[in-house]
């Protein structure tokens, strides 16, 4: 006999399912029944917030849902945090858990890892939580799954399966066919009303998000075809690579690069919420979009947040932004204004570079090194302060290299789990890049035991742990409001030794040169390394010109 569980995991490998993250446990030891005969790898996290973070990371960089088994009860809880972040940058994660017995759900008896309502408790960082109440509706359940993961927003869908279902008969399951939905297309009277927009506008401009990731080539030649400046969201950061003419960066959030937009006549802007975290990230407000707005979205709901736009198109990315393309070359464009396209974003990077103060320029130096010597790195990051400088200043060749947590929902301690996911993702995408957790002292503390999960799965990643001996940037933050500062100067163990204690190779590096060779060596080792950097010894130590 089949059971539920097993066949879960064969649904699951029908679907391309590779990875799965996940701590076993007595309500959940039945979704493990067939994962050991299974080409699907396990990894097990210290804690059920790292399972979701490494499912995040791992979808990021593979493109496919991330994966979890997640206890009743406490697992739930404690996933929750790592849904809120996968929701909040519409990344495909399915958690599949446990759940009490039919005949006792909801009964409040006082059961081992009992809640009064799992899918009441996930509602607000879940695009549906599901019961399910027999073996039989297995394949339709998975089915709304991955049609939501292929076609629509993608968010974290979570289904819970009963104690009793999970060892339920489902033999005549087996045979069950995976599901294949194309999203959805372009309307060609909507694409030719934004085109003609387009080709009149005399100082056109694009927004593009993480939405639009996989429309990079695509966008790229509507750009070079408007000669309209690009801003990229930091989930899309890649799309255009960093040399490009037409690229203005990710400093939606700065007066100069405010300036460009505000005289843009036609804005495009695709895959994009248009956001705080990624338009006021200064918390100013005063961002403004006055010309016509045209917006693309594959959310139809999101198509009109923020701010509303003239025209607005529900399509998948790719194909809205090569519609454009193909109706564009079939009429004329109108004359740009003589200072607009790449003049107008060359003399924005100017004024930019002169603009960053001394931490800005130091901390990007430490961001450009690592990507001198590992061009090809994936750098996964926290809410750490060489982040929120690498969020602004730094620009890459491709997409999928950059993401972190300091926008969306802004969890501490993603990095480290995220960039074990990123990793496993990265080889099963075929990619096999170096990844890289860039993490703060504060922002480690919360997911530490991670590092022996990276020992465990034989992940090579480095954390670049940067030093600061407590949570500076809030620090700065309760000084400028007039706050007396409470609560930010913690505890700061050893790294160094607890690193090796968890089995990895770690050391401190000082400067450039160190940090240089620091990286050359971890690049050649199969397991974890962490390198240490103190931000007062990497700052005494530069010359910044």
């Amino acid at each position: 006999m089949a059971t539920c569980g097993e066949v879960l995991v064969k649904l699951l490998e029908g679907y391309g399912v590779e990875q799965v993250f996940g701590i076993p446990g007595v309500h959940t030891v039945e979704l493990y029944r067939g994962l050991a005969s299974s080409s699907i790898n396990h990894v097990t996290p210290r804690h059920e917030q790292g399972a979701g973070f490494m499912a995040d990371g791992y979808a990021r960089t593979s493109g496919k849902p991330g994966v979890c088994f997640i206890i009743t009860g406490p697992g739930m809880t404690n996933i929750t945090t790592a849904m809120g972040q996968a929701y909040a940058d519409s990344i495909p994660m399915l958690v599949i858990s446990s759940v009490q017995s039919r005949s006792q759900l909801g009964g409040g008896r006082g059961k081992l890892h009992e809640l009064p309502s799992q899918s009441v408790l996930v509602a607000g960082v879940a695009a549906f939580s599901h019961t399910l109440m027999s073996a039989a509706e297995l394949p339709s359940v998975l089915a709304r799954a991955f049609a939501l993961f292929q076609a629509a927003r993608p968010r974290p869908v979570h289904i819970e399966i009963p104690l009793d279902v999970l060892v339920e008969n489902a033999d005549d399951l087996l045979h069950s066919q995976p599901v294949s939905i194309s999203r959805a297309g372009p309307a060609p009277s909507t694409i030719k009303q934004m085109a003609s927009l387009l080709a009149n506008a005399r100082r056109p401009l694009i927004l593009a998000g993480g939405g639009a990731i996989d429309a990079a080539a695509a966008l790229t030649e509507l750009a070079e075809k408007l000669d309209a400046p690009v801003a990229l969201t930091i989930n899309a950061k890649g799309m255009l690579p960093s040399s490009h003419p037409l690229l203005i960066g990710s400093t939606q959030s700065l007066d100069p690069t405010r300036e460009i937009i505000e005289a843009a006549d036609v804005v495009l802007a695709i895959g994009t919420e248009l956001a705080e975290t990624d338009y006021d990230i200064t918390f100013q407000g005063h961002f403004k979009i006055p010309g016509t707005l045209l917006r693309v979205d594959i959310d139809p709901d999101q198509t009109v947040r923020n701010f509303p736009p003239k025209v607005g198109l529900v399509s998948d990315a790719l194909t809205a932004t090569q519609a454009l393309v193909a109706a564009l070359a079939e009429q004329p464009l109108a004359e740009r204004q003589s200072d607009w396209g790449h003049k107008r974003a060359a003399a924005l990077k100017t004024t930019l570079d002169a603009s960053w103060d001394e931490a800005t320029r130091g901390q990007t130096l430490f961001l450009q090194t690592v990507l001198e010597v590992l061009p090809e790195i994936v750098i996964v990051g926290d809410s750490t302060q060489p982040v929120y400088t690498g969020n602004l200043t730094l620009d890459l060749d491709k997409p999928r290299r950059w993401f972190n947590s300091s926008t969306g929902y802004g969890t501490l301690g993603y990095a480290l789990p995220a960039a074990i996911g990123a990793w496993l993702g990265s080889q099963d995408a075929g990619e096999r890049n170096p990844v890289a957790c860039l993490i703060g002292d504060g922002g480690l503390q919360f997911t530490l035991p991670e590092l022996a999960s990276a020992v465990e799965a034989r992940t090579p990643i480095i954390v670049l742990l940067w030093n600061n001996q407590g949570y500076e940037e809030i620090k700065k933050y309760m000084v400028n409001r007039a706050i007396e500062p409470v609560g930010v100067d913690i505890y700061t163990p050893d790294f160094i030794g607890v690193a090796k204690a968890l089995g990895c190779v770690a050391e401190a590096v000082g400067g450039v040169e160190q940090l240089k060779a620091a990286l050359n060596a971890a690049n050649d080792r199969q397991g974890p390394t962490v390198i240490e950097i103190d931000q007062r010894s990497w700052m005494n130590g530069l010359k910044i010109s």
